[in-house]
C-alpha cells in the first residue's frame, strides 16, 4: 500500500478485512471501542493488525447482540493483564438471558403468525384474520 509501512492497513483494507464498514469504523473511533490510528502526513488513518484483531472483535461482538457498552466492558477486561474469565462469563451471561428472551419472543411471534396463517388458509373468509389480529390492540 502506497505511504503505509509494511504490516499497516488503510481503512479501507482494514474494513474490507475486518468485514466493517468504512463509516461503522469511524464511528467505533468516535465511540472509545477503537483508539485512533495514526495518520499518514496526508492524514490518511493507518491501522496495525491488532486494531484490525479489534474490529474484528467489534464486529463479533455485535453479531452476538453485545451492546456497544457491553462490548466497551469486554474490550477493557480484554485489555487487562489479569483478566479473569469469570468476569468475562459474568458478562456473556447476562447477554445469554438477553438472548433466551428475545429467543421467547420470536416463538410467540411465531404461534401467532402460524395461528394468522392458518386462519386463512381457506381463502373463504371475508375479512382476513390477518389483517384483523394486526389491527387487534390485545395480545
Amino acid at each position: 500500500m502506497p505511504n503505509h509501512p509494511r504490516g499497516s492497513f488503510s481503512i479501507g483494507a482494514a474494513a474490507r478485512g475486518s468485514g466493517v464498514n468504512i463509516e461503522t469504523i469511524r464511528f467505533y473511533e468516535r465511540s472509545g471501542l477503537l483508539a485512533a490510528p495514526p495518520r499518514t502526513t496526508g492524514g490518511h488513518r493507518v491501522y496495525d493488525e491488532a486494531g484490525v484483531k479489534r474490529l474484528n472483535f467489534v464486529r463479533r461482538a455485535r453479531e452476538l447482540g453485545f451492546t456497544l457498552d457491553q462490548i466497551r466492558d469486554l474490550l477493557a477486561l480484554a485489555d487487562e493483564a489479569e483478566t479473569s474469565c469469570a468476569e468475562v462469563a459474568a458478562l456473556a451471561s447476562i447477554q445469554l438471558g438477553s438472548v433466551r428472551g428475545r429467543l421467547s419472543d420470536l416463538a410467540r411471534m411465531e404461534a401467532v403468525l402460524s395461528a394468522m396463517i392458518d386462519r386463512c388458509a381457506s381463502g373463504t373468509v371475508p375479512d382476513c384474520p390477518i389483517l384483523e389480529t394486526l389491527f387487534d390492540s390485545t395480545d
